[in-house]
Order: structure tokens, then sequence, then C-alpha cells
């Protein structure tokens, strides 16, 4: 694996360590492709600033200083910016128009959230039965795919549903074959395997394996050691094995510029 484009900085306020050390990590273990994927900064209209997200004030300096490394590293590393970003509908002109207007090279998908996460914080990996939310996920994911901005969708199976079996399977059929028809890859994210999360999930990637959807990898890089992650690429090769997954390896990166 010689490539990763899930990686995140001190600024979203739950990762450590700065950015040239992320880089010397992946060049000394033969990482050639790397991006930076901050979460999206996002206003709203009470003047909130959620926690999680790279705050507007420090935007520009996230531009800059990966820029400045990309030019001092180009000969050992290709390196890319962009952002993680959820699919709100009604904040999904706004935060298009943040990323363009920063020059962000890529987006990745990552539904955080069934609904905006302000004024009601319900994160998708909080445990429910409730099938509403279910197919909520899913058809935010779909509608999401459509747009045809994302490169990938990050942790696809984020959803922690515990409820009905075959209604999971039947909702997340749709998602991957949405995916397979669409041409948009579904990440295996390695901080899942790395904390032992809820995901990666085995029934969803049998099912992703069954649709035969494009497959990549993604670190979710949080901190230094997790810039390159031999251990979790291991396991994440075993389950495509396990699951014949359609993997792709580097994913394209779609332009939003």
């Amino acid at each position: 694996m010689d490539y990763n484009y899930h990686t995140h900085t001190h600024r979203c306020s739950h990762a450590t360590g700065t950015e040239e050390e992320y880089i010397k990590r992946a060049i000394e273990n033969g990482i050639k492709y790397m991006g930076f994927s901050e979460h999206i900064p996002l206003v709203f209209p009470d003047g909130t600033e959620t926690f999680y997200r790279l705050p507007f004030c420090q935007t520009k300096d996230y531009f800059e200083i990966i820029r400045a490394l990309g030019e001092k590293y180009k000969d050992k590393i290709d390196i890319k910016i962009g952002f993680e970003m959820e699919y709100y509908p009604e904040y999904f002109d706004e935060m298009i128009n943040t990323a363009k207007k920063y020059g962000a090279q890529y987006l990745i998908l990552g539904q955080h959230f069934t609904k905006p996460e302000h004024p009601d914080f319900e994160p998708s990996s909080a445990k429910t039965d409730s099938i509403d939310a279910l197919k909520g996920y899913v058809d935010s994911v779909i509608r999401a795919m459509k747009t045809k901005v994302f490169t990938y969708v990050a942790h696809p199976d984020i959803f922690q549903f515990i409820g009905d079996a075959d209604t999971y399977k039947s909702e997340m059929k749709k998602l991957c074959r949405a995916s397979k028809e669409l041409d948009i890859p579904l990440e295996i994210n390695f901080l899942g395997i790395r904390d032992n999360r809820n995901y990666p999930n085995e029934v969803f990637w049998q099912i992703a394996g069954e649709e035969q959807s494009p497959v990549t990898f993604g670190f979710d890089a949080h901190d230094i050691a997790a810039a390159f992650d031999k251990e979790s690429i291991e396991k994440a090769e075993e389950l495509v094995k396990k699951c014949n997954l359609n993997y792709i390896g580097k994913p394209t990166l779609i332009s939003i510029l």
C-alpha cells in the first residue's frame, strides 16, 4: 500500500502531532501518495462551530502549511489537501463553496451524523434499532454519492444498527449497489480496526463483496504512528480475501475546482 488520503491534524481537537511528522512517517514507510482531509469547517446559523471540526480561524493556516510541506517533500511524496465532509442538504452548497474557496483538491464523505450535529448531537455510530434512522443514513450516503463530488465514502459501515438483521442487509445492499453503479469506492477504515470500533462490520463487507462495490483503504490517521499502520493493512487485506472484495487500491481523486 503506497497511498493514504485520510489524514487529520491537531486542528480538529481530537488528533495529535504535526503535519510534518505525519509526512515523515509516511515517507519512511513507502507511502507515495498522501492526502490531508481535515473535517470541513461549518458555522451554524446561531454562530456555533462544533468541537470536532477544523475551526474557520485555522483554515488558512491548514492550507498554507500543507502546501508548503507538499513543496518541501515533492521529490519524495505527492501530497494533496482536502476535507472530510458530511452530506447535509441544507448546508451542502455552503460547504462546497468553503471547499472551493480555500482550494480543496478533493473531498471524502464521512457521514458521522444522520442529520446536522447541531443543535442535536446524534452520531451515526451510536447504537440504535430505529429503522427510520438506518434508512435515513443510507439515503444520505446515496444522495451524497450522486453529487459526484466525493472521491470515496469513508467508513460506510459506521452506522451501528442493532435491530432486524434482514433490514440492515437490505438497506446496506442499496448503499453498496449505488457505490457499484456510481463507481464511488467504499473505504475500509483503519481507525475502526485500531480502536476495535463497531466498524469494519463484516456483515456489511460481505454485502459489498457480493455487489462487487469498489473498495479502497484509509488510515484515518489522528496520530503520527497511524500515518502508516502495517497491522491494520494486514487485517484489511484479510477482510478483502474473506469477503471477495473488489479492492481497487489507490482511488482516483475527484476534483471540485
